[in-house]
């Protein structure tokens, strides 16, 4: 039977896109001066948020050196600031900021995604990447069956759900 920790672990351990891999993995061992000393997740990024959420956000795909770094979706990064600060603003999230996956932020009935699990150079993912990770937006979706409201962000974010 699957589940959101089978579907991470899947995420995780992806590697069918080799541009997104071998960037990922070079910004983890590069690092960016200001996070030198940080151990970077390096990895496909799993969705994050309440398994009961009937609101589902799905972004882009992870900051180079936000959830690349931090190993949860828009974490340490100002996309993440915005939408966090908007969530917790709306009764949705506990606290404003996401800075690490242990910051004690908890979502309430909200579960934030992406379209694409990997940092894409530039930010700027190819559909190809994209239509390989649909599956895994498909599957979250199935693992999350009170959503009931989609809030695609931009384009690529509307059109891995659609």
């Amino acid at each position: 039977m699957d589940s959101l920790e089978m579907l991470s672990s899947d995420i995780g351990s992806c590697r069918l896109c080799p541009r997104l891999v071998k960037w990922r993995e070079k910004v983890a061992l590069e690092k960016r001066a200001a996070y030198k000393e940080h151990e970077y997740w390096g990895a496909g990024v799993p969705g994050f948020g309440d398994p009961s959420a009937k609101i589902l956000v799905v972004g882009l795909a992870p900051a180079a050196h936000g959830a690349n770094r931090t190993g949860r979706v828009f974490t340490g990064d100002r996309s993440g600031d915005f939408l966090f600060g908007s969530l917790f603003r709306t009764g949705f999230a506990n606290q404003p900021l996401a800075e690490s996956l242990d910051d004690g932020l908890c979502l309430d009935n909200a579960y934030v995604t992406a379209a694409v699990r990997c940092a894409p150079p530039g930010n700027k993912p190819t559909p190809l990447e994209r239509d390989r990770c649909q599956p895994f937006i498909l599957r979250e979706l199935g693992l999350l069956p009170q959503v009931e409201v989609v809030v695609a962000l931009g384009k690529f974010g509307y059109q891995v759900i659609c």
